[in-house]
């Protein structure tokens, strides 16, 4: 058998190799869902403003001069200067069903890691906690969420081979039409919505920039000391603001506010991944063609963002927001689902009332480690 080996990606040539690989290791699975190349390409350009405060390696694997896997590794400062660990990541990996040159792989991205004085590396994350995470672990008998990660099946195996161990589990649940809320919480809910103590509005499309900030304050406090948090630059919110605006239902979106104050924030978003599977990569013009032809098959929704500010939930706020998630479930028939995702697996609270208002925990997802 040919020799594996490790090089970086050094120009646009190699990362058209990076960014195409992904197709070859998922034909033939009718659950993988195709990024738009274009995305992928921004996203890892040095000019994507999270790289403001970040720095990344590319490695392919070849044998036989055939590209069989792909890794990046990851030092973000932002995430060492807020958490106060050195802390590196991998990402972007996808690899065939060989340990060998998963094994290189991960040799590359630890080197890498440790070359930048760094302790440890998690992942994958791509390339953070505000962007794709997780490696799929079960729920492999249905296609992604949008945002949401899919690997083939033997992933964790090799993950594993390699010396990497579970850091943290996460959760994504399922909600169809006939959940029940809890009488208590439903009670409590419309009681301080009666009143007027809490006040809901929606997000506005002409002033998403503005709104995404005030999400982006209250995402701070909310989830702050939580494990993995990080918070997004200005500029990477802009950016966000830009992806949004296209597939944004301003209906799916809302403030919380008690008195004059935010206090808490949901944002749903159509999972347009049935319209990516079709696109297969590529927008262009037959491509619009296919987004106006076949909208009708966006059924699915999910819950993005989901905080409130932790000094409101003694008053029940957190129940007022999931109460008004649900009930938007219900109002718009469009949607016959809603994945809330992801939460941690530590987060009993949270977890043990989704399950009490009869979502079901369907797909977990893990965080690997290993020391450099």
């Amino acid at each position: 058998m040919s020799e594996i080996t490790v090089r970086p990606v050094e120009n646009s040539r190699d990362l058209e190799a990076f960014i195409a690989l992904p197709w070859s290791i998922y034909a033939g699975d009718p659950n993988w869902v195709p990024p738009l190349r274009k995305d992928v390409k921004k996203l890892l350009a040095p000019g994507h403003p999270f790289w403001d405060k970040a720095e990344r390696g590319l490695f392919l694997a070849e044998r036989g001069g055939r590209v069989v896997g792909r890794i990046a590794a990851v030092m973000d400062r932002a995430l060492i200067e807020y958490r106060r660990e050195l802390a590196g990541s991998w990402g972007f990996f996808e690899c065939e069903n060989d340990v060998a040159v998963a094994r290189a792989l991960f040799e590359a991205a630890r080197a890498w890691c440790a070359s930048k004085g760094l302790a440890f590396f998690r992942g994958p994350l791509n390339p953070s906690t505000n962007y794709e995470v997780g490696l799929l672990l079960r729920g492999f008998d249905s296609p992604p969420c949008v945002m949401m990660t899919y690997n083939p099946t033997y992933y964790p195996a090799l993950v594993e081979e390699c010396g990497l161990v579970k850091e943290k589990d996460l959760y994504a649940f399922l909600f169809r039409r006939g959940h029940t809320v809890p009488g208590w919480a439903l009670d409590l809910s419309r009681r301080l919505r009666e009143r007027g103590e809490v006040t809901i509005r929606h997000v506005r499309k002409a002033d998403l920039q503005s709104d995404l900030r005030i999400m982006d304050e209250i995402y701070r406090e909310a989830w702050g000391s939580n494990w993995g948090f990080v918070p997004m630059s200005p500029g990477e919110l802009e950016v966000m603001a830009e992806s949004l605006l296209p597939i944004l239902d301003e209906d799916l979106g809302f403030f919380l506010s008690v008195g004059q104050e935010p206090a808490g924030v949901g944002l749903i978003l159509p999972d347009v991944n049935p319209l990516l599977r079709r696109l297969d990569g590529k927008i262009g013009l037959t491509g619009l063609f296919k987004v106006l032809r076949h909208k009708s098959e966006i059924r699915g929704t999910r819950a993005l963002l989901f905080g409130v500010k932790p000094r409101f939930h003694q008053m029940g706020v957190p129940l007022v927001a999931l109460d008004y998630l649900l009930e938007l479930q219900d109002r718009k028939t469009r949607y016959d689902r809603l994945e809330m995702s992801w939460t941690l697996e530590d987060n009993e609270a949270v977890n043990g009332f989704l399950r009490e208002c009869g979502g079901e925990q369907y797909k977990t997802y893990r965080i690997y480690r290993r020391d450099c």
